[in-house]
């Protein structure tokens, strides 16, 4: 009886326990989950928006040309100033296919600086193949000097630089601009497309030479971002590709260039740009190969920052334009 009895009390003893524990756990304050923090979208605004010196004139999306229903914008942002400003369009990078002017984040600190600085959006491969976005880039280019007083720019100091495919369509607008081509838009009859210096980072140069080296896709693919770009196979249309190729237009007129290049880019190699660099150099064209050791597709890895790569290119384009560096 008494062993009986013992079972007993423990057993009950055992079940108010567990309602303690139950009533205790339940009347704890819960943590509250901490909220998944998102990353900003790499063609969000606020990149930029957020980076501007206090004071910047900022005039968004406007209209310098159209393609069809399409119509293509362009920011511009500028300091406060008594004379004439420099001007640097920044052409953005997404294989041709994707992105926005609101990846001109990489140099809006050349407003403080002195600077004006211009995203543009351009034709995407998508809605249509080359030539089209290279005629909306000149148009760009026409737009703002036609502009200039509007927006108190410097029509003798235009520059441009671009990343990846902005990087060729630097380098194309560049050397185009002593020629007649790709000049579709009406607004490039009416003022001039022609740069005073450029700077191209990591853009194809020759398409057909682009796996002569190391590559993390093979580029005669018909998928291939190239392919897309000009419309079939890079291999089986070589007269596009060489269309395509800022190394075609290559002349003694063209302007000095800063060309910068990783030396650890396997999605675009760099003998691209020393392809590009030899070919200035050759005609008689001041340019400078500034090659980031360890530097990959985007500098996001390498032994030099992508802030001081930045710095380097705002000295060449001071250089050039006489103005006097930081």
């Amino acid at each position: 009886m008494r062993m009986k009895a013992l079972t007993k009390t423990c057993a009950m003893l055992l079940v108010v326990s567990l309602l303690v524990t139950a009533i205790t756990l339940a009347a704890a304050p819960k943590k509250a989950k901490k909220p998944a923090t998102k990353k900003p979208k790499k063609d969000d605004p606020q990149h930029i928006l957020d980076r501007l010196p206090k004071g910047t004139i900022i005039e968004r999306d406007i209209v310098y040309a159209t393609n069809g229903e399409r119509k293509m914008l362009l920011d511009v942002y500028r300091p406060k100033s008594d004379k004439p400003l420099p001007l640097v369009i920044w052409i953005h990078g997404g294989a041709w296919d994707w992105g926005s002017k609101d990846r001109s984040n990489p140099i809006v600190e050349m407003v403080a600086r002195g600077y004006a600085v211009s995203g543009i959006n351009y034709t995407k491969s998508r809605e249509e193949i080359f030539p089209a976005v290279i005629n909306d880039c000149r148009a760009a280019v026409s737009f703002l000097r036609f502009n200039a007083k509007r927006f108190n720019l410097d029509p003798k100091r235009f520059g441009a630089a671009g990343e990846s495919a902005g990087g060729h369509l630097t380098a194309l607008l560049a050397t185009v601009g002593d020629t007649k081509e790709f000049m579709k838009h009406p607004i490039t009859k009416k003022a001039s497309s022609v740069l005073q210096a450029a700077s191209p980072w990591s853009g194809p140069t020759d398409f057909l030479k682009l796996n002569d080296f190391k590559c993390t896709q093979n580029y005669a693919n018909k998928r291939s971002a190239p392919s897309r770009f000009v419309g079939a196979p890079i291999k089986t249309v070589p007269e596009k590709c060489k269309q395509a190729n800022p190394i075609t237009y290559i002349s003694k007129a063209d302007p000095p260039c800063f060309i910068v290049h990783g030396d650890k880019d396997v999605v675009v190699p760099l003998n691209q740009s020393e392809l590009l660099h030899a070919a200035l150099k050759k005609a008689g064209v001041p340019s400078t190969l500034y090659v980031p050791k360890g530097g990959n597709h985007g500098f996001s890895k390498g032994e030099t920052p992508k802030k001081e790569i930045v710095e380097k290119v705002m000295d060449f384009f001071d250089s050039q334009f006489k103005r006097v560096g930081k």
